[in-house]
């Protein structure tokens, strides 16, 4: 009884401190406590300039070029403390898996590498990563993050519990390190490596009916846009494809999936597998070898995967996975809409 009454003391004393939602909320997934935890952290001006309301246009917008090209709204980590940066790395942690973890601090780290590769160039600096956080932080509603810069855009959209993880942009240059301290670090490698595997494990006909151009296109074809739609089935289905084939081609998007935590990962696998992996295409263009300009996408019924890796002789990446209708949440904010009582007419 004495256990129980102490328990509830301590639940009044955190309503008393505003903290009681966040234990609610935490039961639902960490990065809620985490961005609450950030949020909390943030002075006055601080969250006049990195904190917007949920129906902000640059919620579902997002960019990839260095932020000398394209300025970015948000907080940068320059601007912040050691504490709060610390607690910015405590979110990217509770929404990413160890290995997207160590993929976006390595992208941030090849910065530096493009600073001493161009002379010190004022373009490059590994603070200039944002962290935008549109509404509130919490178990019911809707709110969301985004963290960016260049070559890196991951956004996270929460609705009622449900979390959508994109778009998810994730870029290296060089795509291969090969001078100084981290040479031979690649990023990327298995995006890359699994993909010459499934494109070489195919038979003569089979390889070409999945090259659909011998020239790489020299971006990824949705570029930026906020919203996208299926390209063209171009390439080879996952159906004609031999066994071998069929489990480098699955490891191939399970890399990208892996990206996320456990949890976020079984929700992107789910949707994938609920439409079905017979209609999933294997599509390439450009060289067979690396070295030269390449590119590839893996697109179903409800994803995009795009790769290319074409800019700086065939030593420069970018990568993205899209949801066509779930990026930035717009699948979980339409049945929110539809079941939320205010939003009947």
């Amino acid at each position: 009884m004495k256990t129980k009454i102490l328990f509830l003391s301590l639940i009044s004393t955190l309503i008393l401190a505003g903290a009681y939602s966040a234990i609610v909320a935490s039961k639902a997934h960490p990065m809620i406590d985490k961005a609450n935890a950030y949020v909390a952290s943030l002075s006055s001006d601080q969250k006049e300039k990195g904190v917007f309301e949920f129906a902000d246009q640059n919620r579902t917008s997002f960019e990839y070029l260095p932020p000398a090209d394209v300025p970015r709204r948000g907080l940068s980590l320059k601007e912040l403390s050691t504490t709060q940066d610390m607690l910015v790395h405590d979110l990217l942690r509770s929404s990413l898996s160890a290995e997207g973890y160590w993929k976006t601090e390595q992208i941030i780290s090849l910065e530096a590498i493009l600073k001493i590769l161009e002379g010190g160039s004022d373009r490059r600096d590994v603070e200039e990563y944002y962290l935008m956080i549109f509404g509130v932080p919490a178990e019911q509603g809707t709110w969301g993050w985004r963290f960016e810069g260049h070559h890196l855009s991951l956004s996270f959209t929460m609705v009622d519990s449900k979390i959508a993880t994109t778009p998810t942009f994730l870029g290296t240059n060089p795509a291969e390190v090969r001078v100084g301290e981290k040479k031979g670090l690649r990023v990327l490698a298995k995006e890359e490596d699994l993909a010459f595997d499934l494109l070489h494990s195919l038979s003569e006909d089979q390889m070409g009916k999945a090259i659909y151009h011998d020239v790489a296109p020299a971006e990824i074809l949705t570029v930026k846009k906020s919203e996208v739609e299926a390209l063209d089935n171009e390439g080879i289905p996952y159906e004609e494809m031999s066994g071998p084939s069929r489990r480098i081609l699955q490891a191939l998007v399970q890399e990208y999936i892996d990206l996320m935590p456990a949890d976020l990962a079984m929700l992107r696998k789910s949707k994938l597998e609920a439409a079905g992996w017979d209609m999933v295409y294997f599509a390439w263009a450009g060289a067979k070898e690396k070295g030269t300009g390449h590119y590839y996408r893996v697109q179903g019924p409800t994803f995009l995967i795009e790769f290319d890796n074409v800019q700086n002789n065939a030593n420069h990446i970018h990568s993205v996975w899209r949801d066509f209708n779930g990026d930035f949440g717009r699948d979980l904010l339409r049945e929110h809409y539809e079941k939320s009582p205010h939003h009947k007419h």
